[in-house]
Formats: C-alpha cells, sequence, structure tokens
C-alpha cells in the first residue's frame, strides 16, 4: 500500500527534538585543565629532562635517534603559536587529523630544507616519548582515531616514564587471570595508555568518568572493541582503582535507566504538540499504577497504534474529536500487520496478516477516551478541553469470541507439540554430547591437523599462542568455514539444561532466569526422616513463593548446571541480572543460568534464552506437517506440562498449586483437550446415566424383539439406497426416497438415479406442454432430490483396492 506524502500545516508542526537521556554528572569524565607544569617547561628544560633518566635508552645508537627526534619535534612545535607545549600543538592543527597528523610537521620539515625520510620517522617517533613526559596531552578522538597508530610505543613509554608500578601491577594481575588471554591483556594496557596519554597522571587517578569518555570516542568512529571494555573495567575494578561505589560490570554502568513518560512518547515522533503534551500527561497520571511493563506497552497503543497512524494517514487532524470515516478507516488498518518473510531461495517477502491481538489493542484507546471524560469531573480546567466521543463502541471491545479463538488455538498448538517433545528432549542431548566431544577431540588435536571424530571433517585451526587457550577454532576444508566449537558447545549445553529445566517444572521463563543455587532447599519429612529435595521458586508474577519437589532426572540436571557455571573455588559466582522490562538490575546471586562472555561472567537473560531455543530447533527439532522445524516457546513447555499432568491424573487445584496461579480456571485454561480424553469422558457419562435410569431399559432384549430389530435393518433397503430412518419410527416422506435426506444413495444405483432425474425432466415438460401446473412444483422438488443423491455418489472418494499383503520369501 502507498502512503502519500501531505504537506502538515504550520499550526500543528511542533517544535520537538528528541534528546536521549542525560548522562549521569556522577560519573564525569576530568577535565584537561588549559596548562600544567610539564607542558610550561621552556624548551632547554625540556631537552634536559628527556635526555634524562627514565627517558634515557640503553642503546646507544637508538638514543641518538631519539634526542634528534625530540629536537626536531620541539623545532616544529615551537613555531606554533601559543605560550605552552600543548597549545602549540593544538594549534598546528594534527590534533585534527588523527590519520594524517604526519603531514603538518612533514610540511614543516620540507619548508626548513631538511626533509628526509629518516627524520620524518624520527620526528613521529619522538611524539610517544613527549606525551610520556607529559609535555602535550593530545585528545581522546586523535588517540582513537588512529593518531596513536604505534600502540605499542605509546604504552611502553608511559609505562616505563609515567607509572611503572602502575603498569606491572595491572600486567600482574592480567597474567594471574585465566579469562585474559595476551592479546586482551595488551589491549587493556593500550586502552590505559590512552587515558593518561589525554588525562594525564598514572593508573591510580583513572576514574569512571575516563573510561566512559574513553568509549565514547570508540563509538563515535565505529570502533568494536566490546570484548576488550568489560574486561579493562573489570580489571579496574578489581584492582580498586576505580571508585568503589561504581556499578560491578561495564553492562550495569552503561545501562540506561526506565524511560520517562517523555521518552516513551518521544519515540513516535508526534508532530502534533497539543496531543503529544495530552499523552505525556495521561501516562503520567497512569504511571503510578503501573510497572514499566505496562506503561511502556501503553504508551505503544497510545503514541504509534493510535495517534502516529492517525497524523500518518490524516495529517490535518489535530483533535481526538475524530470524524466516523477516519475513525473506521483507522480501526481497518488496525486489523492486519504487514509480516516480512525470506523464502529458500533468499528472497524476501511482504505479506499481509490478521492481527491477532486486534481488540486488545482497541481497549487502551477506549479506556483513554473514558478516562478523560471521567477526570474531566474531577477536574475540569485540566480535561475537559479534551473531552471527546470515544470512536470505539463497547461492543468492539468484546473478545469471549477471540478468547475461545485463542483457546482453540494455544490447545492445537500444544497438542502438536506435546507428543514430540520426548523426541526433542533426545535430540537435544544428542546434539550437547556430540558438541561436548567434538569440542574434546578437537582441543586434543595439533593445530592445522584433522580432528579426529566421526562425521567431523574439519581440521583445527592454527593456534595463536597470544590468544586465549579457551577457544576452540575448527575449519571445513571442503567449504573453508570456520567453527567456533567452544560457542557451539556452549549454546547446546544452554538448550539443553533450558528445555530439560521447563519441562520439568512448568515454571514462567522469568522464573527461570531467577534459578540460584540458593534456591535448591530441603524437607525433613517428620515421620521417616527422609530428606526430600525442593526447588524454591521466586516471586515473579503473582507475586507468592512456592515449593516444587524435584524428580530425579530434574536433580541431575540441575547438578550438571552447578558443576559447568562453578568457579575454580568451587563457589557459583554472584552476578548481577538486569531485568529488560523494568531496566533494574538485582543485587548480586549465585545465578543458575550463567555464563562467561568475553571473561565476565553474565546471567542469560530472557531474550538469549529465546535465540538459544530457536537456533537449537532449526538444527535438532522435529518439524511439522510442512517440513518447517517445529517453533517452541518457553510458555509452550509451561502449557504442555500442565496438559500432561493433568492428564495423568493430577488434580487440578494441585496443577494450579505448582503452577502458582491464583484462579484454577487459569489453570484449567492451559490444559488442552484431546480427542481420547474426550471419549472416556463421554463413556463415563454414559455409564453415569445408565445407573440413575430404571434398570428395566436395560434388560436383555427377547427373540422377538432381536427378530424385529433385525427386520428392522432388513426392511430399510430400497431401489436406489438404504433409508437412515430410526428404529420404531415412520417415513415422513411417504416412501418418496428421492426427496429423503435420510436416504443413503448407493453407488451402484447411480444409472438408476439417472434414469429417474431423466424421467423427471420429461413429465416437467410435459407438464409444461399440457398446462398441469399442479404437479410442476411437486416434480421440480423431486428432480432436486434426484441431483442432489446423484451429487453425494460423485462426492465420494474413489475405493482403492491394494490387495492383501504378502509375506516375504524366506531368505
Amino acid at each position: 500500500m502507498s502512503v502519500a506524502v501531505v504537506q502538515r500545516p504550520a499550526a500543528i508542526e511542533p517544535s520537538l527534538t528528541v534528546t536521549p537521556a542525560p548522562s549521569t554528572p556522577k560519573y564525569a569524565p576530568r577535565p584537561v585543565p588549559s596548562s600544567w607544569a610539564a607542558t610550561a617547561l621552556s624548551r632547554e628544560r625540556a631537552l634536559v629532562m628527556l635526555a634524562s633518566p627514565p627517558f634515557v635508552l640503553d642503546r646507544r645508537d637508538a638514543q641518538y635517534r631519539r634526542v634528534a627526534g625530540v629536537r626536531l619535534l620541539l623545532d616544529w612545535l615551537a613555531a606554533q603559536p601559543g605560550t605552552s607545549w600543548q597549545e602549540r600543538w593544538l594549534a598546528s592543527g594534527a590534533d585534527a587529523d588523527a590519520v594524517n597528523w604526519r603531514l603538518v610537521p612533514a610540511a614543516w620539515l620540507c619548508q626548513q630544507g631538511k626533509d628526509s625520510l629518516w627524520r620524518r620517522e624520527a620526528l613521529a617517533g619522538a611524539l610517544p616519548v613527549i606525551v610520556a613526559a607529559d609535555l602535550i596531552r593530545p585528545t581522546l578522538g586523535w588517540l582513537v582515531g588512529g593518531g596513536g597508530a604505534r600502540g605499542g610505543l605509546l604504552a611502553r613509554n608511559l609505562q616505563v616514564c609515567r607509572d611503572p608500578r602502575g603498569f606491572a601491577d595491572l600486567a600482574k594481575h592480567c597474567v594471574a587471570d585465566p579469562r585474559v588471554s595476551r592479546v586482551i591483556a595488551g589491549q587493556i594496557r593500550y586502552l590505559a595508555a590512552q587515558i593518561l596519554a589525554a588525562k594525564g597522571g598514572g593508573l591510580a587517578q583513572i576514574t569512571v568518568g575516563d573510561v566512559l569518555e574513553l568509549f565514547d570516542a570508540e563509538d563515535e568512529i565505529q570502533l568494536n572493541t566490546q570484548g576488550s571494555r568489560r574486561v579493562f573495567y573489570r580489571v579496574l575494578r578489581e584492582l580498586a582503582i576505580l571508585d568503589a561505589s561504581a556499578p560491578p560490570t561495564l553492562r550495569a554502568l552503561r545501562t540506561s535507566a526506565a524511560p520517562t513518560p517523555e521518552q516513551l512518547i518521544d519515540r513516535y515522533r508526534l508532530r502534533c504538540r497539543p496531543i503529544r503534551d495530552l499523552l505525556v500527561d495521561y501516562l503520567r497520571e497512569r504511571q503510578p499504577a503501573l510497572d514499566h511493563t505496562s506503561l511502556n506497552s501503553l504508551a505503544n497503543f497510545l503514541g504509534k497504534l493510535f495517534w502516529a497512524d492517525i497524523e500518518r494517514h490524516h495529517p490535518e487532524i489535530s483533535s481526538l474529536h475524530l470524524p466516523p470515516e477516519v475513525a473506521q478507516a483507522w480501526k481497518t488498518r488496525l486489523r492486519t500487520i504487514t509480516k516480512t518473510t525470506t523464502t529458500a531461495s533468499g528472497e524476501v517477502v511482504e505479506h499481509t496478516v490478521e492481527r491477532i491481538n486486534y481488540r486488545e489493542c482497541l481497549t487502551p484507546v477506549r479506556a483513554f477516551y473514558l478516562d478523560l471524560a471521567h477526570w474531566s469531573v474531577e477536574d475540569p480546567a485540566r480535561w475537559v478541553p479534551w473531552v471527546a466521543p470515544c470512536p470505539i463502541g463497547e461492543e468492539e471491545i468484546n473478545r469471549k469470541k477471540a478468547h475461545r479463538r485463542r483457546k482453540a488455538r494455544i490447545d492445537a498448538r500444544t497438542r502438536e507439540r506435546l507428543p514430540v517433545l520426548p523426541t526433542l528432549a533426545r535430540n537435544l542431548d544428542q546434539r550437547r554430547n556430540s558438541a561436548h566431544a567434538l569440542l574434546e577431540a578437537a582441543r586434543s588435536t595439533p593445530s592445522e591437523k584433522p580432528v579426529s571424530f566421526p562425521g567431523a571433517g574439519v581440521t583445527r585451526c592454527k593456534v595463536d599462542p597470544r590468544t586465549s587457550a579457551e577457544r576452540v577454532w575448527v575449519e571445513d576444508p571442503t567449504t573453508g568455514k570456520r567453527r567456533d566449537l567452544t560457542r557451539e558447545e556452549d549454546h547446546a549445553f544452554w538448550a539443553w539444561a533450558i528445555v530439560e529445566v521447563l519441562r520439568a517444572t512448568g515454571i514462567r521463563v522469568e522464573e527461570l532466569t531467577e534459578l540460584s543455587h540458593y534456591s535448591l532447599v530441603q524437607y525433613r519429612l517428620p515421620d521417616t526422616g527422609e530428606l526430600v529435595p525442593l526447588l524454591q521458586i521466586a516471586p515473579s508474577k503473582t507475586d507468592a513463593e512456592r515449593l516444587l519437589v524435584v524428580s530425579p532426572g530434574l536433580a541431575d540436571v540441575l547438578a550438571t548446571i552447578i558443576s559447568r557455571v562453578r568457579d575454580r573455588s568451587g563457589a557459583v559466582p554472584l552476578v548481577s541480572a538486569y531485568d529488560t522490562r523494568e531496566h533494574t538490575w538485582s543485587p548480586p546471586a549465585p545465578f543458575l543460568f550463567q555464563r562467561s562472555i568475553a571473561g565476565e561472567n553474565q546471567a542469560i537473560p530472557i531474550g538469549a534464552i529465546g535465540k538459544l531455543l530457536t537456533r537449537a530447533l532449526t538444527q535438532c527439532g522435529p518439524r511439522d506437517h510442512t517440513g518447517q522445524p517445529l517453533h517452541y516457546t518457553p510458555h509452550d513447555f509451561r502449557r504442555m506440562f500442565i496438559t500432561d499432568a493433568i492428564l495423568n491424573g493430577l488434580p487440578p487445584h494441585i496443577a494450579q498449586v505448582i503452577a502458582g496461579h491464583r484462579d484454577i480456571n487459569i489453570t484449567m485454561g492451559y490444559k488442552a483437550v484431546y480427542p481420547e480424553e474426550t471419549i472416556q469422558a463421554h463413556l463415563a457419562f454414559l455409564a453415569r446415566r445408565r445407573g440413575l435410569r430404571p434398570s428395566e431399559e436395560y434388560r436383555t432384549p427377547t427373540d422377538d424383539e432381536w427378530e424385529q430389530f433385525l427386520g428392522h435393518w432388513q426392511r430399510r433397503k430400497v431401489s436406489v439406497g438404504t433409508c437412515a430412518r430410526a428404529m420404531g419410527t415412520g417415513c415422513v416422506h411417504e416412501h418418496a426416497c428421492v426427496r429423503c435426506s435420510l436416504l443413503w444413495p448407493e453407488p451402484a444405483q447411480r444409472d438408476r438415479l439417472v434414469e429417474i432425474r431423466d424421467n423427471l425432466h420429461a413429465r416437467i415438460t410435459e407438464a409444461e406442454r399440457e398446462g398441469w401446473l399442479g404437479e410442476i412444483e411437486g416434480l421440480q422438488i423431486s428432480l432436486a432430490g434426484a441431483e442432489d443423491k446423484l451429487t453425494q455418489i460423485d462426492q465420494r472418494p474413489t475405493t482403492i483396492n491394494l490387495g492383501m499383503p504378502a509375506a516375504p520369501p524366506h531368505t
């Protein structure tokens, strides 16, 4: 559907700009002063300092080259305007172009008649020396943009000349940490050197604001150093360099707070400023009674699905009083959504489908209009100008039929997935074991040698001694693609663990992420003294704790998870989990579902759980009737758990307690109805009804009654088929069988029916010719009945004789 672009009236154009949340002033970076002692030194004193320890090199030729380069560099800077070396450096313009800064002093060398490759290299090599001496402080943008391309030289000079003890402690800590490879350790040293070069001082003076400013400078040029960033922040915090009040991880530090109502609405860039302000006021009024997830959902309904759509198609409207045709057009658009899919050939196809939660989208808009009308009574000056007729009637939000359709759709989904759940669990277990065996085989294989594993056909990649030994890479010789077996094994394990815990407990996915080592408790039976292992589920949706009995299979799964996440001391690491919906961090806890990413233990978020399931099911999951992977969501396992438990005899009220539902009707809504269960329930109903009715109605029939019963079935045979009327009932059509709906036509009598139909056509023609109008209506009814019986015969499936199966000959 094409959308015409219409120029909006200037009266409703807003002066609105979307601004990000301000950074926390608590972590502001250190300012760079305009002058300090070293940068104000004279040329002579600077040369004396740079020719003295610790700036002196052991090799005489290297020292001669350094002194010559320092002299050239100071002469070039002295030719620039300014009273300090820092002012001259900034005035030269070299700091503005990190990539081509060497061209600036090279041009000066040409003007002085001293241009040569040796002098150019000596001058550029002297820059890290005067930076280490704190004569100049390049900006972070210049350093991360390539000006400090000789990063090893810069870090070595700062380590030797500026803070030897600090860099030694940093290197010692990195060596002692097995999660820090040699490559990451080198990157950490260079990140610290960049901060010292730009801010001055030693490692002990680095602040959280300095670290954030460095990362922001890297983000501006899209420099990807995410792996080393996390480790750099963690190492600085473990060395007590950063403030103790700083968050324990970089992810926690850079996570923004929950958006305000203004930010929630401004995401949709509404152009009508009065309506935008009204929606913000409405959200602010509703905010105390809603959690952030509900508030975010309400902003999406009102800001995006309602008013942003109205503005897109009717830009002239600036009032809530919508014309009927505008409201109807909006509701028509709301009924459908556009989905994008990728075919097997890689073609991207867009198609329109019906919006399942259509009425759920109407309800918040109707509540918005009704709330304004209600609040106008309490505060007329504030809300009366916005009161308008609601464009949504009460009957439009009636969701009874939608609920029935949703129940039928979910039941069908459960019935399709529950029978293949054991197959899914078995496939995931095999995938986990295979991935682990392949990883161990590759780990014991020398570099550039084929991995001895059945069906692998891969070669171990060359191992770089500078990288972490934890990562194992292999290459497929036929395709040339590389595979990270460590990552594959990690994903296979957690997909297996997620499915096993979900299908054994039926807990919600947010409850799964909150399982910790503290969740495993035990209870001693008072009469026998037997210890019963229990799993404590933290309050989530219903704010009520509950305990689940741990089966032997679940105990084995939990023990395997604990053994995997334990550190070298045998304890489960304490990590903080981030709630993406409420934008809050939990206190550090020994969460069971955690893994190491870039040397940092992180709790597995809900979004990652869905991705792990999807990736695993695509590779080894069961297929549906179309051959596509059968998709499971974490909540599918909860429905299957409740359905399977009740079908196996668990009382519904016990299932309600296990599932943590407040209402038993919710529990029964999760339970899918199976055809076998319906048949058994019907038979049980018949048995109960027979027990209540008089016994003489179920006596053994006499011989005469039995003969009469058999005679009924014999006497219902007619020329063109069989009469299906009940026993003891008379013929309501006075034996005009062609007209009767109870006649089952016999396919072998089709020719007779054709003859009857042709005869009826002839009789109708004769009646019309002779004027026998009284017979035409009856003949036409008989003709319609004959044609209907012929249609029934023609629509029956053709019977195919498959023959008798024959036993194979003995070999």
